[in-house]
C-alpha cells in the first residue's frame, strides 16, 4: 500500500514538474523567475525519479 502512495507521490510531482517547465520557457517574461522556476521543476523531477527506485524495485 505504500509503495502505491510512492507511485501516486511521484507521477504527480513528474506532472507538475511539466506544467512547471511549460510555465517557465512560455508564460513567465522575467528571466531570473523563469530559472527559480526551472531549477524548482528540475527539482521535482529528482524527486520523482528518487521516489520511482523503491516503486519499480518492489517490495
Amino acid at each position: 500500500m505504500d509503495l502505491m502512495w510512492l507511485s501516486f507521490i511521484s507521477m504527480g510531482s513528474m506532472a507538475l514538474a511539466a506544467v512547471l517547465i511549460y510555465v517557465a520557457r512560455y508564460v513567465i517574461k522575467i528571466k531570473v523567475i523563469s530559472v527559480i522556476v526551472s531549477i524548482f521543476a528540475w527539482g521535482l523531477l529528482l524527486l520523482a525519479f528518487i521516489l520511482m527506485i523503491p516503486v519499480l524495485g518492489g517490495s
